[in-house]
This record gives C-alpha cells, sequence and structure tokens, in this order.
C-alpha cells in the first residue's frame, strides 16, 4: 500500500518541507523576485509578461521563458510561491531536479510558446498580458496529484485521491475561466494537458515504444483478415502434386 501523503497540514506522511537551496525553493523565489519586481518597475514587468502578439513581431522571444515567474496579485504571489516550495519540493524529492525543471518550467515555457501560436490564428489572444506564475504553479499542482494516482493523499485534512487532488486543480483553472475573461486561461488549459501527457505519458522513450508497439499490432490486425480456416473436408495435399 502507498503511504497517504499530505497537504496543507494534517494526515500523516507528508513530503515536509524541502531545503531552500531546492529546485522547488528557487523557482519560488524567482516567482517572487520576478513578482515584486514587475510591480516595483512597471515599465520591466510588463516585458516579462507574456504578451503573444509582441512575442513575433516586436522579437520579446524571452516572454514565454519570463511570464511563469511573474504574478500580479499580492494573493497570486503569495500561493504561487507556496505551491511551488510545498508541491514543487515534494515532486523533487521524487523525480528529482531535472525531471521537476523539465515537466514544471518546461511545460510552462510550452504552454506559453502554444499560447502564442494560437494567437497567430485567433487575433483576440495577441494584446492580452498573461502573468503565468499560476501557470507553474498549476503545473506543480496537478502533477502532484496524478503521480499519486490512485493512492492517497490528505487535502486540509480531508482524505482523497491523487486523481481527486489533480481534478481540484484542474477545476481551479476552469472556475476562473467561467469567472472572468477565459481567454486569461489558455496558457493553463495548454498546461493541463502537458502535464497529464508529462506525467500519464512518460518520457520521449517510452511513447516512442507505445507508438511502435500500436503500429504492430495494427499490422498484425491488419494480416490476420487474410488467414483462412482450414477445413476437415480439404482434400489431403498429397495428391494435388
Amino acid at each position: 500500500m502507498r503511504p497517504m501523503r499530505s497537504f496543507g497540514g494534517g494526515g500523516g506522511g507528508g513530503f515536509g518541507f524541502p531545503s531552500v537551496e531546492s529546485t522547488a525553493a528557487r523557482l519560488a523565489i524567482g516567482l517572487v523576485v520576478g513578482s515584486v519586481l514587475s510591480l516595483a518597475v512597471s515599465s520591466v514587468g510588463y516585458l516579462l509578461l507574456l504578451t503573444p502578439g509582441e512575442v513575433f513581431s516586436g522579437l520579446k522571444l524571452w516572454q514565454p521563458f519570463t511570464y511563469g515567474f511573474v504574478e500580479r496579485s499580492p494573493l497570486g504571489i503569495i500561493f504561487g510561491a507556496f505551491l511551488l516550495y510545498s508541491i514543487g519540493g515534494g515532486l523533487e524529492m521524487s523525480w528529482g531536479s531535472k525531471r521537476l525543471l523539465w515537466v514544471v518550467l518546461g511545460g510552462t515555457v510550452l504552454a506559453g510558446f502554444l499560447t502564442v501560436l494560437v494567437s497567430l490564428f485567433y487575433p483576440l489572444l495577441r494584446g492580452v498580458s498573461y502573468p503565468g506564475g499560476w501557470v507553474m504553479g498549476t503545473i506543480a499542482w496537478v502533477a502532484y496529484g496524478l503521480s499519486i494516482g490512485r493512492g492517497q493523499t490528505n487535502f486540509w485534512g480531508i482524505p482523497i485521491t491523487g486523481n481527486v487532488f489533480a481534478g481540484i486543480g484542474a477545476g481551479f483553472v476552469v472556475l476562473n475561466a467561467l469567472a472572468g475573461d477565459w481567454r486569461g486561461q489558455v496558457p493553463d488549459f495548454f498546461a493541463l494537458g502537458i502535464t497529464f501527457l508529462a506525467v500519464r505519458g512518460g518520457n520521449p522513450r517510452t511513447l516512442m515504444l507505445r507508438l511502435q508497439h500500436w503500429r504492430l499490432q495494427r499490422q498484425l490486425r491488419g494480416r490476420s483478415r487474410h488467414l483462412r480456416v482450414i477445413s476437415e473436408d480439404r482434400p489431403d495435399d498429397r495428391y494435388l502434386n
């Protein structure tokens, strides 16, 4: 039986808080520093946000890499940093620093580029300025839940499965889209898909093996259609030569 993991206090067996020198802590510190800089110096902060219409036309190619370290509200900064430090730290202990960066930070960057790509065909997204602290936090939240799967975790004293925990994180994205302008959640929706593929789909090598397995199964099914069952009443082949 898998041990119960906890989030938000209560329950046993949680990951505990990581070292301040961990990758998760550095991501959280980066979010705080980037957000404070964005609020203190608005001209610099605007350049850190992701504005899809300016990435290629304005050659602001750094924005998909920087928007993940910016939040514009105090609650967004506090809770985003807390998620990265606590949940991201749990993932780092389980996955290691390299995979944490690939999934959490890499997924945030990829979600940014996908948003820019969609804006090329949907002009209404081009003028939206996206902070991405919650995009990165959402990836950490959902990845944490999916990594536990059907195992038990503890959400503020309530025992739930990891899949339910991931669903709660995805639910926040949907609620934010319904409560406000859905265009502001486009990177978050991309982040959900990226996270699911990264955690449940496996690494590129695993995906290639699954693709090869699918192709082999398809070839075998195609060949089986040409097979015929030999009847017992068939004449003896010895007299056919």
